[in-house]
């Protein structure tokens, strides 16, 4: 669906300036951090050839890294000890700091020690999961200002469509690039926040006024998909 969305609008924004769209990189997060990946894995450790796993490839190593530590898919469900790696991932907590949050609970205690195995897996295999393409995205323009540089002189301007599912990696990098140049435009709405199950954090969009204090608010009050009685019904659920 995302890819598509993308898509769609690399199209209108074809026909709006014409060939002077092949200089624009629009895309998801995933894409586009992809793509700069690519160009610089050998500073985060990684071959450019690196692959990417999909969900089934990384519930495959999540039950190869049980099987390796003796932890019995009958106590402890594989897919739980993937959300937490994911969840983890999406607030940047890494193996070691989540080993520390786990205190004397055994089940988190089991899923720290997946969760560091399984990390040191993708590194193995070269592999990287779609979180890993966020968090690598952050360390690599952390910890190399030279390219931080390059890439804030590269994207002059910076467009966030539905800034309110953003999570913290996204957020991170978004900042990072934006930090220079400060042109940036994001579009979303509070209301419509309903990924947070996915690692998304409303408060990225509530706090981009303090982020960025000059920023100016434009209002889009205007509705053209729905008929004046759904808003009206959706306007009290809000409300509520």
């Amino acid at each position: 669906f995302t890819n598509k969305a993308a898509n769609e609008m690399k199209g209108r924004i074809t026909a709006l300036v014409g060939n002077k769209s092949q200089y624009i990189w629009c895309g998801t997060f995933h894409s586009i951090f992809a793509r700069i990946m690519r160009r610089h894995a050998d500073l985060i450790g990684y071959d450019k050839n690196f692959t990417i796993l999909d969900t089934d490839d990384q519930l495959k190593m999540v039950k190869q890294c049980m099987q390796e530590l003796d932890i019995s898919e009958k106590l402890f469900k594989p897919r739980n000890f993937l959300y937490e790696i994911t969840n983890s991932k999406n607030h940047m907590v890494s193996p070691e700091q989540y080993e520390q949050l786990a205190g004397a609970d055994i089940a988190r205690q089991n899923a720290a020690k997946v969760y560091k195995k399984y990390n040191a897996k993708l590194r193995e295999n070269n592999a990287m999961d779609f979180d890993d393409i966020l968090v690598n995205m952050v360390h690599l323009l952390k910890n190399n200002p030279d390219i931080l540089e390059y890439y804030r002189n590269k994207f002059k301007y910076i467009m966030v469509d539905e800034y309110q599912d953003t999570n913290q990696p996204q957020y991170q990098a978004v900042i990072l690039l934006a930090g220079g140049h400060r042109n940036i435009c994001v579009v979303g709405d509070d209301d419509q926040s309903i990924y947070a199950f996915r690692g998304a954090d409303v408060r990225m969009i509530l706090n981009f006024e303090k982020d960025f204090k000059e920023a100016r608010v434009i209002k889009l009050e205007q509705n053209y998909r729905s008929t004046a009685t759904i808003l009206a019904a959706a306007n009290e659920v809000i409300a509520h």
